[in-house]
């Protein structure tokens, strides 16, 4: 049997270590998990702020579900920036590490080149496209002119405006993605490639058949974070377009932000939290059930 009895001595490491640990985890109670709580019992509340919650059951999730259109406007604005985004960013980011891959004079050089855009915040980086944009003086559109093709109204357009903040978001796949994927790259065996040339294949045999399969976990991981990241996206539209035009880029996050900080309805805005939680969570539970299909782990288990 094991025994559970401390000396003095340990019994001192053990108090020494709920000590270290103290501070943590107060700061967890009070701006984690209380804030929580009390988020899940205002999302059941009609509370303004300036007065008392008003307990409403499920009134919130009645309301935004069955009663406000522009609550579907916003799900439908995220999901296309979502479907759209996130082939383009994880698909760009692996063709970016395998060029980069190669062993050839100046690869360092041209990875920084690659990562630079991604440590820029993401409010310099919606100014700056902003002005990019820009369907008068833009950098995009003098190019289009001076090639002779007529150039859309990029953010004006709200047949453009959330094709514009992809483009914006593709930007940046040289950050993080890339350099995953590129250490991933660097750890498949030599051999698998020696097989397929053994076997007569070409690059496209050894991408399709060695590459992509090795490479399916860090594609698996990456499709997971990034549709969680794109459901989330804010600070692009609340820069550029503030949900313009016509609400084409009202996205859920930035709808949340208007009900909370601009109508003040903390109770509705509570709800709407709660919901992209769940929304968030089907959608990654899906993806894992999905995942064992096609992602292959080194020791063969799906």
């Amino acid at each position: 049997m094991i025994n559970f009895k401390l000396n003095k001595f340990n019994k001192q490491q053990a108090i020494f270590g709920i000590l270290f640990m103290m501070p943590w985890f107060i700061g967890f109670i009070i701006f984690g998990l209380y804030p929580m709580i009390m988020s899940v019992y205002y999302s059941l509340c009609r509370y303004d702020v300036l007065r008392i919650p008003q307990f409403i059951g499920l009134g919130n999730y009645q309301k935004l579900i069955f009663e406000d259109p522009y609550f579907w406007t916003s799900i439908s604005n995220t999901l296309i920036y979502t479907v759209l985004r996130v082939p383009l960013c994880i698909i760009g980011s692996l063709l970016l590490a395998v060029l980069v891959n190669n062993a050839v004079r100046g690869v360092k050089l041209f990875r920084t080149i690659y990562f630079i855009p991604s440590i820029v915040t993401g409010v310099v980086l919606s100014v700056v496209w902003l002005w990019m944009f820009n369907p008068q003086f833009g950098l995009i559109n003098s190019f289009l002119a001076y090639m002779g093709i007529p150039g859309p109204l990029w953010l004006l357009d709200p047949n453009w405006s959330k094709p514009s903040m992809v483009l914006m978001s593709v930007w940046s796949i040289g950050g993080g993605r890339m350099l995953v994927f590129l250490a991933a790259l660097q750890g498949i065996p030599k051999h698998l490639y020696e097989a397929v040339d053994i076997d007569g294949g070409g690059w496209w045999a050894k991408f399709r058949n060695v590459t992509v399969p090795m490479l399916s976990p860090v594609i698996f991981l990456w499709s997971v974070l990034e549709i969680i990241f794109s459901l989330q996206v804010f600070v692009e539209a609340y820069i550029m377009t503030q949900g313009g035009p016509l609400n084409s880029t009202m996205f859920y996050n930035l709808y949340l932000y208007n009900k909370a900080f601009n109508d003040f309805e903390m109770g509705y805005a509570s709800a709407l939290a709660w919901l992209l939680l769940i929304i968030s969570l089907i959608i990654t539970v899906i993806q894992c059930r999905i995942s064992k299909r096609w992602v292959h782990y080194d020791g063969g288990a799906k």
